[in-house]
């Protein structure tokens, strides 16, 4: 076994972070996900690791978190993110696919399922699409409720900056 790299590194204050993330939508819901010490949500996935392509290092983190086979599909989306959290000034690198989860959808579970990973409790979600509830989890980055509410037809590339002016 090699030893396993994620690509994120702090840089004088700064991280760099480089993140794949699962479009999960089924029945008007979309899958989240909310780590036990945190105040937002985020759709499933995580961290790319050195020598991994983006889909692989997708469909490692749905089986590591999830532990359900995850059918990838394509690339929707690439982000380009500039943030704060945790003292921290963010630049984050965003691959978003979408994926599905074969036989698995809203079931009216909330939450729909807890997993450890790492250490902490991962909550999962289905969220639905309509209304304010997105918004009312907090899920992040924060272009994203608009996003899924209406995916393009291709792929997009978003800048989003919300650092301080």
């Amino acid at each position: 076994m090699h030893d396993r790299h994620v690509l994120s590194f702090p840089i004088k204050g700064q991280r760099f972070n480089y993140r794949v993330a699962a479009i999960i939508v089924a029945e008007g819901h979309v899958l989240v996900c909310r780590e036990d010490d945190d105040d937002y949500a985020m759709l499933p996935g995580g961290r790319v690791e050195l020598g991994e392509d983006s889909a692989q290092s997708l469909a490692r983190e749905i089986a590591e978190e999830i532990a359900l086979p995850a059918a990838i599909g394509p690339m929707l989306a690439t982000s380009e993110s500039f943030y704060r959290r945790e003292g921290e000034d963010f630049h984050e690198l965003g691959f978003f696919y979408a994926a599905e989860l074969p036989e698995q959808g809203p079931d009216g579970k909330t939450p729909w399922l807890v997993r450890q990973d790492e250490g902490h409790d991962l909550s999962f979600y289905w969220i639905p699409l309509a209304g304010a509830a997105l918004e009312q989890i907090n899920l992040l980055p924060r272009w994203l409720p608009a996003f899924l509410r209406d995916l393009p037809s291709g792929h997009s590339h978003i800048v989003h900056d919300e650092r301080p002016r």
